[in-house]
């Protein structure tokens, strides 16, 4: 049996749309999983066609994860619908700042998206898995769960935050059948680094840093997603799996 084949399991991908979670969405797609999406937006057409390209079913519930009570009642309703096999917490954002200057308001913004509704998701997804004693959590974390960045230090405090946390489920869950892993994506060519791409002088030291030669796509952290979703990582446990092209390696 192909180890890496998730057919017969539903996967939940925060931000799952567009940019990185889109390409995740995809890959688990093509690896036999059903898919449901939460995020503020719909789920565009093509992603809907590449789900029935691949045979499998898309499903979609809105959220809003700067609000408890909606990532309450969206996980309620998912839950409602389907059993939850893998939990991939994509969805993060970013505010840039010097640090004397950042409003506690933004801080307070980012870590609710990138770190309380994590955790209230791991909570909320978690539980079942735990019950029944088999399941999966991937969490994204980010090249800034390792080094500090300059100007997004609600971001990178978040991120560091982020690989703790899924150490910290694993050293929980890990004997009861549930993974914990996380992703670090590199410096990934999505909208999110829409300013760094259009940037000639900082766009070109970031690439020649990169021992792979160039910038990552969301097809790359798709691979790694399947991967630790999979019984090909059985026994991978509370790992930050970089997906860097190589550039923490540099």
């Amino acid at each position: 049996m192909n180890p890496f084949d998730l057919t017969g399991t539903t996967a939940v991908v925060t931000g799952g749309g567009r940019g990185l979670g889109a390409g995740i969405s995809r890959s688990l797609l093509d690896a036999g999983a059903d898919v449901v999406v939460m995020s503020r937006g719909d789920v565009p057409s093509e992603l809907r066609e590449h789900a029935a390209a691949a045979g499998g079913t898309i499903d979609h519930e809105q959220c809003d994860l700067a609000s408890d009570g909606d990532i309450a009642r969206a996980a309620s309703a998912v839950l409602a619908r389907h059993q939850v096999d893998i939990l991939v917490n994509n969805a993060g954002t970013q505010e840039r700042y010097p640090a004397v200057e950042f409003p506690l308001e933004a801080w307070d913004r980012v870590l609710q998206v990138n770190l309380r509704s994590v955790f209230q998701l791991c909570q909320l997804f978690g539980a079942p898995m735990v019950e029944r004693g088999e399941g999966a959590v991937v969490n994204v974390a980010s090249l800034l769960s390792f080094q500090g960045g300059i100007t997004v230090p609600a971001y990178a405090a978040s991120k560091g935050a982020v690989a703790q946390l899924t150490k910290a489920l694993c050293n929980e869950w890990a004997g009861r059948g549930v993974n914990v892993n996380a992703v670090a994506p590199g410096y990934m060519a999505t909208d999110m680094n829409e300013a760094l791409l259009d940037d000639p002088v900082r766009s070109a030291q970031i690439s020649s840093r990169i021992p792979a030669g160039r910038w990552g796509a969301p097809a790359d952290m798709g691979g790694a997603v399947v991967f630790l979703a999979s019984r090909a990582a059985a026994y991978v446990h509370g790992q930050v799996l970089a997906v860097d092209g190589g550039w923490l390696a540099r």
